[in-house]
Parts: C-alpha cells; sequence; structure tokens
C-alpha cells in the first residue's frame, strides 16, 4: 500500500501520518516545485486561480514505480471544492490504472466536493472505495472515525 498525499496547513499530513500508523505500507507526501504561500487568503487565491486556468504544476517529489502497489490512499484538502492540482499533474502523468484507491480529505465544511468523481475521471479504471471526510480543525479528534473507517474497508481487523 501506498499512502500519497498533499498538504498545506498540516491537517491532511496528521490524517496521513495516523493511517499509516494504523496500517503501515508506503507514505509519501506531494510537493511542488514552487511552494504554495503560507498566508492562507495568499493560497486561497492561487488554488482558485489554478482551478480557473486548469493548471498542472509541476510537482518535485520524486514518484516511486507505482506498478509496486495494488492499493493506494491519496489524500488531499478539498481545494474549491475538489483536490489540488497538483494531484490532476501526478495522475495524468501516473495513471493509476486498474489499482484501488481510498480517497481521504480534510476541508472547513464542503466535505468531498467533486473531488471524488474528479479521481474517478483521472483513473477510470481503478477500483475506488469509500473515503473518508473530515474537518481539517478536528482532525486531532477523528482518530476512532479513521479507525471504524479502515475496519468497513476491511484493512483493520475487528
Amino acid at each position: 500500500m501506498l499512502i500519497l498525499y498533499f498538504s498545506h496547513s498540516g491537517n491532511t499530513r496528521t490524517l496521513a501520518e495516523y493511517i499509516h500508523s494504523k496500517i503501515g505500507g508506503d507514505m509519501l507526501e506531494l510537493k511542488t516545485v514552487s511552494p504554495y504561500p503560507s498566508d492562507y487568503d495568499a493560497v486561497v487565491d492561487q488554488a482558485q486561480q489554478e482551478q480557473r486556468r486548469n493548471a498542472r504544476p509541476d510537482i518535485s517529489t520524486g514518484i516511486p514505480n507505482l506498478e509496486a502497489y495494488d492499493t493506494v490512499f491519496i489524500g488531499y484538502p478539498n481545494w474549491w471544492g475538489t483536490l489540488p492540482m497538483p494531484f490532476f499533474t501526478l495522475l495524468e502523468r501516473q495513471p493509476l490504472g486498474r489499482k484501488t484507491i481510498v480517497p481521504f480529505c480534510t476541508h472547513e465544511g464542503s466535505r468531498f466536493g467533486r473531488s471524488e468523481r474528479d479521481l474517478q475521471r483521472l483513473c477510470p479504471e481503478a477500483r475506488m472505495l469509500e473515503g473518508f471526510e473530515v474537518r481539517g480543525s478536528r482532525v486531532g479528534q477523528a482518530r476512532a472515525d479513521v479507525d471504524a473507517w479502515l475496519r468497513r474497508l476491511g484493512f483493520l481487523a475487528g
């Protein structure tokens, strides 16, 4: 398994690390060549502009041989209703074929938005499992919910 995530404020990273602590596998953070601004309003504006332009930001993360993984957890903050544009860059360059995809996202009220549909469009041959979403401000209190989700999917015994 691979846990592949993008995190700006750290909420998605915290969630990815917790999932990793429960199921193991490899973990990799997707990063861009040009870092996003640290200021919240500036990053929100940039994310919206990228979507409007249908941009594909350059990524700096070296992606391992994805053929080695059967299951890929994909974690991200919901930016303007979908996953951050760096995932579009990655998944168009390295399709996931018939792998199993498990999405998880952080948000501040928009839940998954259209991100699951966009993931399915980017990975049309993949099998998508039920995702997990949580408000970024509640990530620290979501452990029991994450455990229950992982159990429902068969990644945790019990």
